[in-house]
């Protein structure tokens, strides 16, 4: 008799473990939204006034979760206010609209610096020699469940929304593409299927950036996506969201990709950009100009699938 009370003790406790952390979730988020975090989101999040009321309401429930769950750390001194705080998880939460998640279910700690920050790197010279180094970043996504962002480069993508500049946008993709099991370019599509369309198509549209980006041409996406298929999908999710007329008009097919894995289209929420003159031809690379990449000749195959696109 003793032993079954202590098995049914022990079982009422793991239960009550269990449902603990999901029933403090729920009474936070029946809590109402404090303004002051309203006027943050309206502040820094331009697109904000002009999205329906209930995509503003789900973006506030999703930063509610995302407040509730995520520690913020702040480094070399920076004090963490809720400024800081509501304008990083409402920006990353735009990424959530429209579909069921635990809101970046592996995403625990979000480090915050007031400006660039220098990270250790090691360098191979020309002899294969390795160097120690320190480079410049303004954000980086890891896969162990931390972000690091600088403060200063998060209010200037707040500042401009057009730009197709965004480091929160930027790191929390990254974060999105490694829910899959590895950061490679392909997210969680839902289904195998899924990624037949998403290989060819952003397999062709990196292997153009990369040609463009070789021969300094100019595009509507950043050159910095042609380093890997990782980084194309955060810069391709930086434009999405910053510059989806000019994406929906150079890279259509590219686009309904994204607005199929986002469900959002956030052309209603821009107004389209002012017509400008017509463009001319493609110009060639200048005169002594090296291409960005180490090939001599722009990249033989267009379509190579990689990682996830297959």
């Amino acid at each position: 008799m003793e032993a079954l009370l202590w098995t049914t003790a022990i079982v009422v406790a793991i239960a009550l473990g269990m449902g603990y952390p999901g029933w403090r979730l729920k009474r936070a988020l029946a809590q109402p939204f404090p303004p002051a975090w309203l006027a943050i989101l309206e502040r820094n999040i331009p697109i904000y006034h002009r999205m329906q009321p209930e995509l503003q309401a789900q973006l506030q429930r999703l930063v509610q979760q995302f407040l509730f769950q995520k520690k913020f750390v702040g480094c070399e001194g920076l004090a963490m206010d809720d400024e800081i705080r509501v304008t990083i998880a409402g920006q990353a939460c735009l990424l959530l609209l429209n579909r069921f998640t635990r809101v970046y279910r592996k995403l625990h700690t979000i480090l915050v610096y007031p400006s660039a920050f220098l990270v250790p790197r090691n360098h191979a010279d020309e002899a294969g020699i390795v160097h120690p180094a320190r480079q410049e970043l303004l954000g980086e996504s890891w896969v162990d469940g931390r972000v690091v962002l600088s403060w200063d480069h998060v209010q200037r993508g707040a500042g401009d929304w057009t730009d197709g500049q965004n480091v929160v946008l930027h790191e929390f993709a990254h974060q999105l593409d490694s829910e899959s099991g590895s950061n490679n370019g392909a997210p969680f599509l839902g289904h195998p299927g899924s990624y037949r369309n998403w290989s060819e198509v952003l397999s062709r549209d990196f292997n153009n950036l990369r040609h463009e980006a070789m021969f300094h041409r100019q595009s509507v996406l950043d050159h910095y996506g042609a380093v890997s298929p990782a980084e194309f999908f955060a810069v391709a999710t930086e434009t999405f969201f910053e510059k989806p007329w000019q994406m929906a008009e150079r890279h259509a097919e590219l686009y309904e990709q994204f607005q199929q894995y986002y469900r959002v289209d956030p052309r209603a929420w821009l107004e389209p950009p002012a017509p400008g003159p017509e463009p001319g031809p493609e110009p060639g690379p200048e005169p002594g100009a090296e291409p960005r990449f180490d090939d001599p000749e722009p990249p033989a195959s267009y379509g190579t699938v990689y990682g996830q696109w297959r």
